[in-house]
C-alpha cells in the first residue's frame, strides 16, 4: 500500500516512515512543506496520504489545502489528516468532500500504534477514521442533537469515529439489529435518509453536525 507522507518535523517524519514501513506500507515520498505536497500527491497518486495540517512556510493550513487541491486532480484520494489540536473548521472542510476515505487524528494518537495503523488502513480502504476528541467537539456544537436519546447519541458518536454496525454492537454489548434500529432513528430525527454506504453516511452526519 503506497503512502505519501507530509510532516515538517524531521524526527516525527522519520519515525512515521519507519512505523508505516514496519507494517508493510510503502512510503513513496515524504515531504516537509506545503508547496512540495501537492506535486507529490499528483505524481504518485498514493493509496493514502498522511498529512499534517500545518506545514511550512506559514504553518497555517498548507497541508490540508494541498490535500484538498489534490482531490480535484485525483478524485477520491484517501486522506488522513494529523493535527496537534482539535480544529473543527479543518475537520468540516475535509469532510465537505464526501468522495473517498477521510480521517482526522490528533498527533497524540500516533503513540497508539495499533490505532494509528488501523486508521491508515481504514482510510485507504475508503472508510472514515475520526479522532474521538474531534467527534466529541463536533457533537457538542449542535442543539438538534437534543432530539436524540442518550443511546442514540452514543451510537452516533461511534458511527462518526468510523465504526461499522458490528463493531458498534460489540462495543455497546447490543445486537446488530438494535444498532441498525438506532441508526435508522438517528437519520429520521436528523432529517437524513439512511444509506448502506458507511463512509458516506458518517460523512453526511458529521458535515451536518458541524454545519
Amino acid at each position: 500500500m503506497r503512502v505519501v507522507l507530509a510532516e515538517d518535523l524531521a524526527l516525527l517524519r522519520d519515525g512515521l516512515t519507519r512505523l508505516l514501513e514496519a507494517f508493510e506500507f510503502q512510503v513513496v515520498e515524504a515531504v516537509d512543506n506545503g508547496p512540495a505536497l501537492l506535486p507529490a500527491l499528483i505524481r504518485h497518486r498514493p493509496d493514502v496520504a498522511v498529512v499534517d495540517v500545518r506545514l511550512p512556510p506559514t504553518f497555517t493550513d498548507e497541508g490540508l489545502q494541498a490535500a484538498i487541491a489534490a482531490r480535484t486532480e485525483v478524485p477520491g484520494l484517501p486522506i488522513l489528516v494529523l493535527s496537534q489540536h482539535v480544529e473543527p473548521l479543518y475537520a468540516r472542510e475535509l469532510l465537505s468532500d464526501r468522495n473517498g476515505g477521510v480521517g482526522y487524528l490528533l498527533k497524540d494518537r500516533i503513540s497508539n500504534v495499533a490505532q494509528f495503523v488501523d486508521a491508515v488502513r481504514r482510510v485507504a480502504d475508503g472508510g472514515t477514521a475520526m479522532d474521538p476528541e474531534v467527534v466529541s467537539q463536533l457533537l457538542a456544537r449542535r442543539e438538534p442533537l437534543a432530539v436524540l436519546t442518550a443511546r442514540e447519541r452514543e451510537v452516533l458518536g461511534e458511527m462518526a469515529e468510523g465504526r461499522s454496525n458490528a463493531a458498534i454492537a460489540a462495543k455497546l454489548f447490543v445486537t446488530e439489529k438494535a444498532v441498525s434500529k438506532h441508526i435508522n432513528n438517528i437519520f429520521t430525527k436528523l432529517g437524513m435518509p439512511p444509506s448502506d454506504d458507511d463512509n458516506r453516511r458518517v460523512l453526511a452526519v458529521l458535515t451536518y453536525l458541524n454545519g
